[in-house]
């Protein structure tokens, strides 16, 4: 299902503007979000992230019409994979962008697998390096091929997901998600300075779920050997929410079985239920 100006669209086109700076240029950032029973999860957080991210590229976003999009896709399925896509829209030939641009917003909804949710992950790392410098390494934007060229190449090798590393050799994320570590009973995750994109999920785990539970929480950069030495590692996104590492590389951990881990995941889930106005049934596989 798709949404454009206003109305959703069945089947999977569109009339698209071919001198779209999205299209030839990834000149646009797009946001992911878990529609629920018609409701959108931490749906503040989501738009907050979205128009931040088209103001960093220098062009506006309706706030109130990303909302009308997300809403009317969250309604089109039981659990809803949403994608909210903005673009600069058409501009010249060249880079400069236009002094008048005219962005364009569409959006695509796709029923969510509720199986993913807190699902085990395999992770392996990968050569390509997180570019830290870039200032769009912190934006969810359209440029989107270091991540999927590490996908293809940790799925040849039968892992889930690629592991980045910046261009200092420290932990960055996961090619679709933040990476957390529990090293001696404190939660750990690198910080946006280390070219990580700040995830909604991230955002809630840090600011409100770990702090709820009692468990510390620490943004510092992390070095390969940290995860060596953890307890436990998880990434996390708004699809997945929480997903345990089982393995990263030949390393085996009993993520989903730390307590920590534990009640993250249950207070996640209790908070999405909350933020949708469902029961915990809801986000049953």
């Amino acid at each position: 299902m798709l949404w454009s100006d206003g109305r959703l669209v069945e089947g999977g086109t569109l009339p698209f503007a071919m001198a779209d700076r999205g299209l030839l240029l990834g000149d646009g950032v797009f946001d992911t979000a878990l529609g629920v029973q018609g409701r959108v999860a931490f749906e503040g957080a989501h738009v907050d992230r979205l128009t931040a991210a088209a103001a960093a590229l220098g062009f506006s976003a309706e706030r109130e019409r990303i909302i009308e999009a997300m809403r009317a896709l969250a309604g089109t399925a039981p659990l809803a994979a949403i994608r909210t896509t903005l673009t600069r829209g058409p501009g010249p030939r060249g880079l400069a962008p236009p002094p008048e641009p005219a962005p364009f917003l569409f959006g695509s909804a796709a029923p969510a697998r509720a199986v993913l949710f807190f699902a085990p992950l395999r992770l392996a790392l990968t050569r390509i390096a997180r570019n830290d410098t870039s200032p769009t390494a912190r934006l969810k934007t359209l440029g989107y091929l270091d991540a999927v060229l590490a996908a293809r190449d940790a799925q040849a090798q039968g892992f889930d997901e690629a592991l980045f590393l910046n261009t200092r050799g420290r932990v960055a994320c996961a090619g679709t998600g933040n990476l957390f570590a529990i090293l001696e009973g404190t939660l750990v995750t690198p910080p946006l300075e280390e070219g990580v994109l700040p995830g909604i999920v991230r955002g809630e785990l840090l600011a409100r779920i770990a702090p709820s539970l009692g468990i510390a929480v620490e943004e510092r950069p992390l070095l390969p050997s940290d995860l060596e030495a953890a307890e436990a590692l998880f990434v996390t996104n708004s699809l997945r929410l929480l997903a345990p590492v089982a393995a990263l590389g030949a390393r085996a951990y009993d993520s989903a079985g730390h307590p920590a881990v534990q009640r993250l995941c249950a207070a996640l889930r209790a908070a999405v239920a909350a933020e949708c106005g469902v029961g915990l049934d809801a986000l049953d596989p």
